[in-house]
């Protein structure tokens, strides 16, 4: 090819590149320079723009993400820590109350040694006016019950020391109890008796019965009123057999004894005749113990009748009539024909309130299981 057909071929080109096609005739706004370029600008600055907009969201959601964690984490804190000092706070409550607990223990002890040392006996002022002394004698008979022989026979002693004292009067509200209690008290009487320096004169308020009654036999004279209960001069033993019960139930019963008849009252044991007996010759000789020291402290007031000491219990007239009291009246009346006036003072040991306390709940507790409050199996008691 020459150079002159070589130059109109390039020119033809050249002039063919300048020619625009039907779409850019056709559309005016594409045409020129600058709008060429602003188009080959727009999609590269639309995808910078785009890149940088979704990164920054991305951006955006990370921080969202991190500052949510972070105040979950803050939150979790916060109740942590609020438990802990939740927890502390508790544990510092209980802590003072164990103290609390502790110091009025000790200050109850204290209170009670003080009491027992300063106020417990006063000894010292004991009236000197006349009156009655008064012990009283209420309750079931027992060693651990307010009406046990050592503060009965004390009260009975400083009652018997008052110089202002004109009789000393057992005050009686008793079913009675326990024989070797009984015993005690009425031997203390019987010697106080015998000085003749003052009357003692038992007083039978609602019952006076069984060993209540013991005690009242050794005094110089007895005063109940009409309807008082008074008797039951008798020995009871009491308890259950559960040998058949037991095998019912498929129950071994294992007692080891040094001696043959050492577990003879065992209620998971049979009581053959040869137990019985013997038993029965304990309570027949404990209850002539009984009609002696009755007999003794009554003389010949007593009435001729069988079923005096057969265990029955009396009305106070019942009683008058058979000789088991000598009189029909009341602690007032006795205390205008002793005194001329309604004056006494009691001679009874006081009980310090922790004790009282103590044996309340104790009482309270046998009554609600149904056990009996004494450690004696035989009993001068009124069932």
């Amino acid at each position: 090819m020459s150079d002159e057909q070589h130059r109109g071929s390039s020119d033809d080109r050249s002039q063919s590149d300048k020619v625009p096609s039907s779409d850019q005739v056709s559309d005016r706004w594409t045409q020129g320079p600058d709008v060429s370029q602003q188009a080959k600008q727009r999609p590269q600055s639309g995808a910078e723009g785009s890149g940088a907009h979704c990164s920054g969201e991305k951006n955006d959601d990370a921080e969202t993400l991190r500052e949510r964690q972070r105040l979950t984490q803050m939150e979790m804190m916060d109740r942590w820590v609020g438990g802990v000092l939740t927890e502390q706070r508790r544990t510092r409550r209980w802590k003072l109350f164990f103290r609390l607990m502790l110091l009025a223990i000790v200050l109850i002890s204290l209170t009670t040694m003080l009491y027992r040392v300063f106020l417990a006996e006063p000894t010292a002022s004991l009236p000197t006016q006349r009156h009655l002394a008064l012990v009283e004698v209420h309750g079931v008979i027992t060693s651990d019950a307010p009406a046990n022989a050592e503060r009965i026979i004390k009260g009975l002693n400083r009652a018997w020391s008052s110089s202002g004292a004109t009789a000393v009067v057992l005050h009686i509200d008793s079913p009675g109890g326990s024989p070797v209690q009984s015993q005690r008290i009425y031997a203390e009487i019987m010697r106080l008796r015998d000085q003749g320096d003052k009357p003692i004169i038992a007083v039978i308020e609602d019952i006076g019965a069984s060993g209540a009654y013991y005690i009242a036999s050794a005094a110089d004279s007895i005063v109940a009123s009409r309807a008082s209960l008074v008797g039951s001069i008798g020995v009871i033993y009491s308890g259950f057999g559960f040998q058949e019960a037991i095998n019912q139930i498929g129950i071994e019963r294992r007692v080891m004894t040094a001696g043959e008849n050492k577990a003879f009252l065992d209620p998971f044991q049979p009581l053959d005749d040869g137990v019985a007996d013997f038993w029965q010759s304990v309570l027949t000789q404990t209850h002539e113990q009984f009609i002696d020291d009755v007999k003794a402290g009554r003389g010949e007031r007593l009435s001729d009748s069988p079923e005096v000491f057969s265990g029955l219990i009396w009305s106070g007239e019942q009683a008058l009539a058979l000789g088991l009291v000598d009189e029909l009246a009341s602690l007032e009346q006795v205390a205008r024909d002793q005194v001329g006036d309604a004056e006494w003072e009691n001679y009874t040991p006081s009980l310090d309130p922790f004790e009282r306390l103590t044996r309340r709940f104790t009482q309270t507790a046998a009554e609600v299981l149904g056990l009996q409050h004494t450690h004696a199996p035989l009993r001068f008691q009124a069932q």
